[in-house]
């Protein structure tokens, strides 16, 4: 079977987000009234597993071998059948 992981990463509180802190200037130079910006990453992995929670697993597995680093980064994943 296959399934959609969507694995959200992003920096853990604290740590300096460059990209987001320019971001938020530009914004406000454009206008726009925001307190802040945070620049996380997203990653949507087709993944062929037999079950969910194997897939749940081989996401979970993803995220903490390659694409987020614990020392400054959360990640959230969400796994759906693909239809």
């Amino acid at each position: 079977m296959k399934y959609r992981a969507k694995i959200e990463v992003s920096l853990k509180p604290g740590h300096s987000d460059p990209e987001g802190e320019t971001v938020a200037r530009l914004l406000k130079e454009l206008g726009y009234m925001v307190d802040a910006v945070n620049v996380s990453k997203v990653y949507n992995v087709l993944i062929d597993a037999q079950t969910l929670r194997e897939a749940r697993s081989k996401a979970e597995e993803m995220a903490k071998r390659l694409l987020a680093n614990p020392t400054k980064d959360n990640y959230t994943i969400s796994v759906e059948e693909q239809k």
